[in-house]
């Protein structure tokens, strides 16, 4: 018996999608074999939870099949392929993410605006943020310095404030790393496997 479950409007870069998660439910409780994915990108655009999920297939003893590649994770040459054809996908990703911003970067150094007014297009508001925090002070220091002058802050709100501040200092936060995909448990059954 073949379903056809779809995921219409998600993103394969998250494997939190309602339909991939039923498919990989009824793996695990061994209602069906294997997943066929008419693209390997629609399966997973990480090469981590791509990764996680071709050691969970091959763990359980199911197939993973990407039909527009020609590849079936039953043999050991289609998990390399698979491998190659993910990890390509994450970087034409980055790729775009790129071109994005050298794009952005560019525009801004013509001069154009490109989103919503930053410290880069106040220079003397970003000098002296940077002079009181060489001199020691707090965000919330110079936050109160800025208002009590009356400095204009640079997205139209009413007053300056630690966040507004640390941002136009140059803070970032600092990135998470993705968490690593759950999968489902693997149920046994009285059905063969070849799972450990």
């Amino acid at each position: 018996m073949v379903d056809m479950v779809t995921d219409e409007g998600e993103s394969g870069k998250s494997l939190d999608r309602p339909g991939l998660k039923s498919v990989l439910e009824r793996i695990a409780d061994r209602e069906v074999d294997g997943l066929v994915a008419a693209k390997l990108d629609r399966i997973s655009r990480s090469v981590r939870d791509f990764a996680d999920l071709l050691e969970w297939f091959s763990a359980i003893g199911a197939s993973l099949v990407a039909v527009d590649v020609g590849v079936d994770t039953s043999t050991p040459g289609g998990k390399l392929v698979c491998s190659v054809f993910s990890a390509v996908s994450e970087w034409e990703q980055d790729v775009i993410s790129a071109r994005t911003r050298d794009g952005l970067a560019a525009l801004r150094a013509k001069g154009r605006p490109i989103s919503r007014a930053a410290v880069a297009d106040h220079p003397v508001v970003a000098k002296r943020i940077r002079a009181m925090r060489g001199k020691g002070k707090t965000y919330q220091a110079i936050a109160d310095a800025l208002n009590k002058d009356k400095v204009p802050t640079l997205r139209e709100a009413s007053e300056w404030t630690v966040s507004s501040v640390r941002g136009a200092a140059g803070y970032k936060r600092p990135r998470t790393r993705k968490k690593a995909a759950v999968l489902p448990a693997v149920r046994r059954t009285g059905r063969a496997t070849s799972a450990p």
